[in-house]
């Protein structure tokens, strides 16, 4: 049976969130038989070292007894260990320059990399991942940066909350003005923002609604790919044509810029997809949207005036319409992002649950008894240091 390790978060800033909880530990020492855990202690960590032994971890700096390594963030290429399996987000696979010599430094290792980001189900769909958590919080401080901007409510920081439980009371005093919301995507993170304005009284109408009427109180539309993009030529949307052919498809976005005060963006978005708006359209006169909360947070991607990360302590700034340079918040003349690459961390144990979970259900079994899937293959980005036929395409990056 293998031995498995929970890593330290080493990246700046930490990470709180884990793969595996205390109790899911417990649960897996219970349920397979000769299971080893080895857990490094973290003060950083959202559940700690003794809830971990409690749970019958063996709590160790050493993790070189354990056979398959389970982390979140990139690993530092300082800490990582030769000739073992490991499964985090590496953020490698779009051929991002600044994790490249992480990605060198796994295959100089031999190191079989497993990354979350790529385990997907047959139809595409990503199996793992924190994006409900993610759209929950980016939804919530979209609507926070928003009050604070107009002053007509008061909303407070998630991560003072225990849990999504004890949030979800707080949604339950605040009282929304007739404000008109656009959320974009289709997957968890669109998912997570539709809880969050669902609970908070904010009522979905259908985009052509949307774009027609006039409310007396706050609503919201949702836009998936086929409302958001049309090919060119036909005018149709295909899903799979759309992400083998970008430049054959123009974003019909722009007839919501003038109808809409909040953006809460969770649409995938890739090099060659146009963007929701240009710079332009911000500075036009009828350009509506105040507050964007860009979930996704992809610089200078679907949303062009993302123009980089904040912290969860410092979450919102503003963008100048005319200069599009970066101001303070809520300034006249400005538009207001939110964009941080760790949302979920404002509910590290919720988030860090449901990820377990998800890792139990779909993935553990086969990873733990040796016997291999289709889905871990697909994965699997590294096999002891070298590529696997399905990232081929790396080869240059890797150095190989």
């Amino acid at each position: 049976m293998a031995r498995i390790g929970i890593i330290r978060e080493e990246k700046i800033p930490a990470d709180n969130r884990v793969a595996l909880t205390p109790a899911q530990c417990k649960w897996l020492l219970k349920n397979y038989s000769g299971l080893s855990i080895f857990v490094q202690p973290s003060s950083t960590r959202c559940f700690s070292d003794l809830e971990y032994e409690r749970a019958g971890a063996v709590l160790t700096e050493n993790l070189e007894r354990a056979d398959i390594l389970f982390g979140i963030k990139e690993v530092p290429v300082q800490y990582l260990l030769a000739d073992k399996t490991y499964l985090f987000f590496s953020h490698t696979k779009k051929l991002q320059p600044h994790n490249q010599a992480l990605f060198r430094a796994m295959v100089q290792k031999r190191i079989t990399l497993i990354d979350y980001e790529c385990l997907e189900h047959d139809d595409g769909q990503r199996i793992i991942g924190f994006g409900f958590f993610a759209g929950v919080v980016g939804a919530h401080n979209g609507l926070m940066a928003y009050g604070k901007r107009t002053g007509l409510f008061n909303l407070d920081r998630v991560y003072k909350f225990k849990d999504f439980r004890e949030l979800i009371h707080d949604y339950f005093e605040i009282k929304l003005p007739p404000i008109r919301i656009v959320v974009t995507g289709s997957g968890r993170v669109a998912h997570g923002v539709m809880e969050v304005l669902n609970l908070m009284g904010v009522r979905e109408v259908e985009p052509d609604e949307y774009l027609e009427k006039v409310f007396s109180y706050p609503v919201y539309t949702q836009l998936k790919g086929g409302d958001l993009y049309r090919n060119r030529r036909t005018g149709q949307y295909r899903r799979e044509e759309f992400h083998a052919d970008h430049p054959a498809y123009t974003c019909v976005f722009k007839p919501y810029l003038s109808k809409t005060d909040i953006l809460l963006n969770g649409i995938y978005w890739e090099t060659g997809m146009e963007r929701l708006f240009d710079e332009s359209d911000v500075r036009a006169d009828d350009f509506r949207i105040v507050t964007i909360s860009d979930i996704t947070d992809d610089a200078y991607g679907s949303v062009p005036i993302n123009l980089g990360d904040q912290t969860i302590e410092d979450p919102v700034y503003g963008v100048d319409r005319i200069s599009i340079k970066k101001t303070l918040p809520y300034q006249d003349g400005s538009i207001d992002v939110v964009a941080v690459g760790n949302l979920p961390n404002e509910l590290p144990r919720d988030a860090s649950r449901y990820f377990g979970e998800q890792l139990i259900k779909f993935i553990l079994e086969d990873l733990l008894l040796k016997e291999g899937s289709a889905t871990l293959n697909h994965a699997t980005m590294l096999k002891a240091g070298q590529l696997t036929a399905s990232y081929e395409y790396m080869r240059e990056y890797a150095g190989l």
